[in-house]
């Protein structure tokens, strides 16, 4: 039987986990960053977000922003084709509920992680909102591109799953679903221990990983997010 110390060797570091996120994900080249933190910009008013905005907002062709949308997964549209659901972010509350709250406007998140990852890419200053599946009990937390204040409660985790290949039409059941904020650390072993292959981080931690993933997956919004 492995003991402690070997458990926690086995346990991947949070580099590992985003080199093994950014592996999952689509490269993009420069416009393609600009196109992804416009998206979550412009989500984030609690809105649909037209191509058509993105386009301009990004100085491209409309034409140019649909062919990206329609090879990546991880995009949702309505009927009139705009943006209802992207990378993370959705205009609808999934089940379980992870809402950002940006200057009254509300927006909701897939998981835990991207409730940590997208406020810094976007340059925003986030409250968040979510709860404990194991106990019922509220989680939140002020986001800000240099960290996370106000956690309530102190002791706050997140759950964390490696994915194992590329992300697919499935990531918000495959992986999302494994990634939740828990009170405590007591409520979160018990959740991972009946959901193999998943792991807990401190918040902090969950923050670094949102941080380092950002950093390989778009390194020109990270950079320019770090002079700003």
């Amino acid at each position: 039987m492995a003991t402690q110390n070997e458990k926690a060797r086995t346990k991947p570091t949070v580099d590992e986990v985003a080199e093994a996120i950014k592996a999952a994900m689509p490269t993009l080249d420069a416009t393609d960053q600009q196109i992804v933190s416009t998206i979550h910009r412009l989500m984030s008013s609690g809105d649909p977000v037209d191509p058509e905005a993105v386009a301009n907002a990004v100085g491209g062709l409309v034409g140019r922003v649909n062919e990206k949308l329609d090879s990546w997964p991880g995009v949702y549209r309505d009927e009139q084709g705009r943006l209802v659901g992207f990378w993370g972010q959705a205009i609808e509350a999934l089940d379980p509920e992870y809402r950002f709250i940006d200057n009254g406007k509300t927006s909701y998140a897939w998981c835990a992680l991207d409730t940590l990852f997208i406020p810094p890419l976007i340059g925003r200053t986030i409250r968040i909102e979510a709860s404990d599946p194991v106990t019922g009990q509220p989680v939140s937390a002020v986001v800000e591109s240099d960290g996370v204040r106000d956690v309530q409660p102190a002791g706050a985790v997140v759950s964390m799953v490696v994915p194992e290949g590329p992300f697919g039409y499935d990531v918000i059941d495959s992986f999302c679903h494994r990634v939740l904020f828990f009170t405590s650390e007591v409520s979160g072993a018990k959740w991972i221990a009946e959901h193999e292959g998943t792991m807990l981080l401190s918040v902090d931690e969950a923050f670094e990983l949102g941080r380092s993933m950002t950093k390989l997956i778009a390194p020109d919004i990270f950079d320019r997010a770090q002079t700003a």
